[in-house]
């Protein structure tokens, strides 16, 4: 408790405040790319203390945000099918897929089960062996490691019916599509704190080398939030880009070797599609062929067509920048927590749900 509570220093973050606003004599815009960070951001009041030409804008960094609307309707096929158990972490319940959501499905008697870790899951398998467990496997760098690791404890125990619907992504190819993406302006990245503890700094560097625009991790304390944003601000002010790490108790350049190892072992890179951004080359993760028996898409022969957004949702264009919530139509209207229509207003890391709850 003592070692957070000094991240949360009042004196602390005021001095860092007074830094970033001495340092904006123009309009700047961060990215703060991880929904974690969105949402500590409203949480601990931190757009209160910065200059109004600062402007914090949200990333396509939530994992459920990002899933994209043919891989919702996959999840929804996989529940239907006889003798099955679907398992997810809870954000995707409320998710609307095209015409339905898990958790309806779940009402109408599908058995779909929350797991707080992919063990859990695995332990649905082992008490179940004449049913099939399906895990649904979205998330980024974060949790592909885990899942990975289900696979591997899977396949040494020679599980014959569990297998994982594989829909992880992978945040520097999202970075390089959001430079390339028209109508978006960013002057600097504040990256995110847990993705990077895996992947560690190195992942950043070829694209810090490309487009030399400011980078820097942080973490997700007032005070580690407010550092990166100061030293971005510093960055962006006097015109010398870096990609610099200021979430040091945490992140190594390195990363976690072992959960890379672990990833690399079952996964491969593969093209994958994202809401908002369409798909990127090389920007998610397949189950290698050593694995195939676990993975649901070719076990069940899941082959989901493309699905469009719900009519009207803004949710992609939020994520990646291009509005805010409170610019979509549907914002509060049609789409609100206790009905939502996109997934930016479900999960717990979507913008327009922390814009609702911290910004009214």
């Amino acid at each position: 408790m003592e070692h957070t509570e000094q991240y949360r220093d009042g004196k602390l973050c005021a001095s860092l405040a007074g830094q970033i606003t001495s340092m904006c004599t123009e309009d700047m815009r961060i990215m703060e790319v991880c929904g974690t960070h969105t949402v500590s951001i409203f949480r601990h009041g931190i757009r209160t203390l910065l200059p109004r030409s600062l402007s914090l804008i949200s990333g396509p960094g939530c994992p459920v945000c990002v899933t994209d609307q043919a891989e919702l309707d996959a999840f929804i096929e996989i529940a239907n099918m006889p003798d099955t158990i679907l398992a997810t972490f809870g954000d995707l319940m409320r998710v609307p897929a095209t015409g339905s959501s898990l958790e309806k499905e779940k009402a109408r008697g599908k058995d779909i089960r929350m797991v707080y870790s992919t063990m859990d899951a695995l332990a649905l398998a082992r008490a179940n062996p004449d049913r099939q467990v399906v895990f649904a496997g979205v998330g980024f760098e974060t949790t592909a490691p885990t899942i990975a690791a289900s696979i591997l404890a899977a396949h040494a125990e020679n599980l014959s019916n569990y297998s994982v619907y594989c829909a992880h992504k992978l945040v520097p190819p999202a970075l390089e599509a959001l430079m390339g993406l028209s109508g978006v302006e960013i002057h600097g990245f504040l990256l995110p704190g847990h993705v990077s503890v895996i992947i560690g700094g190195q992942a950043y560097a070829s694209f810090f080398e490309k487009h030399r625009i400011p980078c820097v991790i942080a973490g997700f304390e007032p005070a580690d939030m407010l550092m990166g944003i100061q030293e971005l601000t510093e960055m962006i002010s006097s015109n010398t880009p870096g990609l610099e790490n200021a979430y040091g108790r945490a992140v190594s350049w390195q990363g976690n070797p072992r959960a890379q190892k672990v990833m690399d072992r079952v996964f491969k890179t593969a093209n994958a599609r994202w809401r908002g951004l369409g798909e990127i080359a090389k920007s998610g993760l397949s189950i290698r062929e050593e694995f195939a028996a676990f993975d649901a898409a070719r076990r069940f022969s899941i082959d989901p067509r493309p699905a469009a957004a719900p009519a009207g949702c803004a949710c992609g264009e939020v994520l990646t920048g291009r509005c805010l919530p409170p610019d979509c139509r549907l914002y509060g209207t049609a789409c609100t927590p206790a009905d939502p229509l996109g997934p930016c207003m479900v999960s717990s890391e979507g913008t327009c749900a922390a814009y609702w709850k911290y910004n009214r």
